[in-house]
């Protein structure tokens, strides 16, 4: 068997528990289950897997809980948070992106096709667009991206996975304007099917942090980064 990522899969049916963990386990993943939102964060804080995998609807805390949950620990290094649900409304991917979430997976998906989505998430954030040393533009923004984390004014932000690749992305090409299907393209991925306001929403929860500055909208064109 392969010594592959660890992976953590919440979901409230068993039937589906052990269809995708079988699955996954013969990829040479190692698969950690929860039944339920509670479980789910507590063996996030107990194993730190490579990627969570979360139901939306769930007892006790829904996905979306859970994933806010996950974001605010005091984790080294955070996890890659993906839903998997049948929930495919556009308010409800929003409000997983929202809450950090880096992928939004519709149910039914075949085992095949998953286990794509799940390799194209773990080889970006292992060696895509924030591969490259660290990336310092400004003495106020600087990206680490040895610890995955950004200083910002002295201070040390752990991000979520998306919003720092879009980050990175950006401060690369100070002064250069990106359109939303090049950022898609590039952060996301062709493996990976999001909604149309995926960009802006991960563009206002980086200004939340960071502030209005760094970040300029080109009205009707796209996003620069102002350096």
């Amino acid at each position: 068997m392969n010594n592959k990522a660890t992976i953590l899969f919440a979901d409230d049916d068993p039937d589906i528990l052990e269809m995708i963990s079988y699955n996954l386990e013969r990829e040479g993943y190692r698969v950690i289950t929860a039944v339920n939102g509670q479980e789910a964060v507590e063996e996030c804080q107990r194993i730190k897997p490579d990627l969570v995998l979360l139901d939306v609807m769930m007892p006790k805390m829904d996905g979306v809980q859970v994933c806010e949950a996950i974001r605010a620990t005091d984790l080294e290094t955070q996890p890659l948070i993906a839903f998997l649900t049948s929930r495919a409304e556009d308010y409800s991917q929003i409000a997983g992106f929202n809450a950090g979430g880096d992928d939004y997976i519709n149910k039914p998906i075949r085992p095949k096709v998953l286990l794509s989505r799940i390799e194209a998430l773990l080889r970006r954030a292992g060696g895509g667009v924030t591969a490259e040393v660290q990336a310092e533009i400004n003495p106020d923004l600087i990206l680490d991206t040895d610890r995955y984390l950004l200083l910002f004014k002295g201070d040390e932000l752990y991000l979520p996975k998306k919003e720092f690749e879009l980050l990175s992305f950006l401060m690369k090409r100070p002064g250069v304007v990106s359109n939303r299907d090049q950022i898609l393209a590039e952060v996301w991925g062709d493996d990976t099917i999001v909604g149309e306001r995926t960009v802006d929403v991960h563009i206002r929860k980086l200004r939340e942090k960071i502030g209005d500055n760094y970040i300029r909208t080109i009205k009707g064109v796209g996003y620069t980064f102002n350096a």
